[in-house]
């Protein structure tokens, strides 16, 4: 009698939960939502991927809740260092899939120096180009994720300098009022600082290039004492939490950044269901939902996980 009444409690139990898929990173219970379960996944190991930053870090962390919530037993294998070292491991095989911008693919991977102004036909392109590769793109978001340079809010205000173009008459009238902190990919590649040099015609003098962390520039923008100018990500939170004044890219020098589901054509092979899985989360993720969930990261300094999982929560993808 004991037996039965603890099989009817657990049942339930069970029922007045919900249907439990399992715990994601964070602890927390992953129960059904639209995001149904599908048999080919079931217990697919799944190796996902992330740069080192915040956004790529919270992009990762949805992408192992939505494959767990699938049937899915994906592996977390985000928090890599560099865009070229992420991008090595899904075409090595270390890795399966992670979140790529098709701005970074179509410039630093394939190579290509005219960006393409609209963000679907550039989608298309690296889509199609890629396939060369052996990457399936998958899943574009409409957020664009761009680079952009911010300025102090005093020293834009003394300055004047509100475009891309002021920004470059700055650094020839006076080189020190121009100096400007950025990243060590934004320094290099070629749709970074190089470029953006190259295309607004001017040479910021190296003592007036501040090379740190990505971390590191926003607060040292928002200071004003290192630098005036910094590299940025246009959805990065700290840029509002800084109260940095992004300047206008006035001759569209930087291409779209859409992050999009990037995956290793075999296992796009295998799995084709996973495109399911991922098309309506990234259609919800626009600009100004990926943020805010960034600023609860950067800003708010709550972990990627907790952030990926309430948010997929709050928009019905999971229970």
């Amino acid at each position: 009698m004991r037996r039965t009444t603890a099989v009817v409690l657990a049942i339930v139990t069970a029922l007045a939960a919900g249907c439990t898929i399992g715990k994601d990173q964070t602890g927390a219970q992953v129960g059904e939502g639209s995001i149904k379960k599908i048999d080919a996944l079931s217990g697919a190991q799944i190796r996902v991927s992330s740069k080192e930053f915040d956004e790529q870090l919270l992009l990762g962390q949805i992408a192992l809740v939505a494959l767990q919530a699938a049937g899915a037993s994906p592996q977390d294998k985000t928090n890599i260092t560099g865009s070229s070292n992420v991008r090595q491991a899904l075409t090595s095989g270390a890795v399966d899939l992670y979140w790529e911008y098709t701005g970074t693919a179509w410039i630093s991977y394939l190579r290509e120096t005219k960006p393409i102004a609209d963000a679907q036909a550039q989608y298309d392109a690296v889509k199609k180009a890629d396939a060369a590769n052996g990457v399936t793109w998958w899943a574009r978001s409409p957020a664009n994720d761009t680079y952009a340079i911010a300025g102090n809010p005093d020293v834009v205000q003394r300055t004047g300098v509100k475009t891309l173009s002021d920004y470059a008459a700055l650094v020839k009238r006076d080189p020190a009022a121009a100096s400007t902190c950025m990243g060590p990919e934004f320094k290099s590649r070629d749709d970074g600082f190089p470029g953006l040099a190259k295309a607004y015609g001017f040479t910021l003098p190296e003592p007036q290039v501040h090379l740190l962390n990505d971390a590191v520039v926003y607060p040292s923008v928002g200071k004003g004492d290192t630098c005036g100018f910094g590299s940025v990500a246009s959805t990065d939170g700290r840029v509002a939490g800084q109260k940095l004044t992004v300047l206008e890219d006035d001759k569209h020098f930087f291409p779209t950044y859409n992050p999009a589901i990037s995956i290793a054509a075999g296992v796009a092979q295998k799995y084709p269901q996973l495109e399911q899985v991922f098309t309506p989360i990234a259609e919800k993720l626009d600009t100004a939902t990926l943020t805010e969930l960034n600023k609860k990261v950067s800003v708010d300094g709550e972990k990627p996980a907790t952030v990926a999982h309430d948010w997929l929560k709050a928009a019905g993808f999971i229970g």
